[in-house]
């Protein structure tokens, strides 16, 4: 079966009322709004409260010539009932700032969460994280990157209360950590598996790591 155009996009939506409900350093608005059906005619006015959230990046060091990936482990609170604790196994990520685009974003997160100084992206995809209460997007990319035995260690911002563990894995143990659960969040298991799928066109493609 062929791809089909959706039936409704934006001009199928009409909202009646916004209001603000929380603006720290995050953003919740309520919205009071009414959309066309499937069926045909308008649906009756609803109520929708939406996490503003922005645009965010992730990206997965990757080194073809030793076969490694930098993975990161940190505190996140959204885990705090995880039975296994609240510290995950991640890629490396961060928002986007309204001045800098998502490959600015990639280079400066890995430099400030793990070290690296990365050369060629590859972009993955890009996705929303949560689009029944969230407006986030997230921007994936591949970076590869020079993952010699000086890579790793501790990293983060002090100003942002960052404690960063740096994990330099061989492919197989991070494709062993995915596929024992120990990587839990969206951006880290779609980078990996995608870098699963592609693993062998990468490593013959192998750019060079000159940083850019």
């Amino acid at each position: 079966m062929s791809w089909r155009k959706p039936r409704l996009g934006a001009q199928d939506l009409q909202v009646m009322e916004e209001t603000t409900l929380f603006r720290g350093f995050y953003h919740m608005v309520k919205y009071r709004l009414r959309h066309r059906l499937f069926a045909g005619g308008w649906s009756e006015p609803i109520d929708r409260e939406l996490f503003k959230r922005g645009s965010s990046v992730a990206v997965l060091a990757f080194d073809p010539c030793r076969q490694r990936v930098a993975l990161v482990e940190q505190f996140r609170v959204g885990a705090l009932q995880e039975p296994s604790g609240p510290w995950l196994l991640e890629v490396v990520a961060g928002m986007v700032d309204k001045a800098e685009s998502p490959e600015q974003v990639a280079r400066r997160e890995l430099l400030e969460e793990a070290g690296i100084d990365c050369g060629e992206l590859q972009p993955i995809m890009e996705y929303l994280s949560s689009p029944g209460g969230s407006s986030e997007k997230l921007h994936l990319f591949l970076a590869f990157s020079d993952l010699d035995d000086k890579v790793g260690g501790i990293h983060g911002l002090d100003v942002e209360g960052e404690d960063i563990l740096v994990h330099i894995l061989s492919v197989d143990e991070a494709f062993e950590a995915l596929q024992a659960g120990r990587c839990k969040d969206a951006a880290t298991t779609i980078c990996l598996q995608w870098l699963q799928l592609n693993l062998s066109g990468l490593v013959e493609k192998s750019p060079t790591m000159a940083t850019g």
